[in-house]
């Protein structure tokens, strides 16, 4: 992020509008500018605005992993060997281009990276981990956290 991007003030209107297409993506226009109390033309407004200025993105439908087989989410923690700046170009590059890893975040502390990954089974996790994400020339070592239910995930920024 730009620091010198200063946040856009957000009215309750906005914060409407933003918390209404959070949970109905797909919600008409019409049937957002009712759900939010204004005129359609108002909410078209409003809506343009909040994506001109990046607040909203990209519209998707999301998928239930479980029944699409892909039901274990696993937590891993990776030490990377050198923090030189190419290494760690180079891992984020594999973590952004790589489908099971659904998360990367660049860590403080102990461990350089957390990743979420999500697949099939152990068996499935367990070849990711020894032929992609431990061959990976910059990791020295990871640890894995098998999630053992969801207790919740969500999309939804509080506004």
């Amino acid at each position: 992020m730009n620091e010198n991007y200063q946040p856009r003030n957000l009215d309750a209107l906005d914060r409407r509008i933003l918390r209404a297409v959070q949970v109905h993506g797909d919600i008409s226009q019409a049937d957002l500018a009712e759900r939010v109390a204004t005129s359609p033309a108002s909410c078209w407004r409003r809506l343009k605005a909040l994506e001109d200025d990046g607040i909203l993105r990209a519209t998707v439908r999301l998928v239930d992993p479980e029944r699409v087989g892909k039901g274990l989410d696993v937590i891993c923690q990776v030490r990377m060997k050198s923090h030189a700046t190419n290494a760690r170009a180079e891992f984020e590059k594999f973590a952004i281009e790589h489908d099971k890893i659904m998360d990367c975040y660049s860590m403080s502390g102990e461990w350089d990276y957390l990743v979420r990954v999500i697949v099939h089974d152990v068996r499935e996790y367990e070849e990711f981990l020894m032929r992609e994400l431990l061959a990976q020339e910059s990791v020295a070592t990871s640890a894995s956290h098998f999630a053992l239910k969801r207790v919740k995930s969500t999309t939804a920024v509080p506004v």
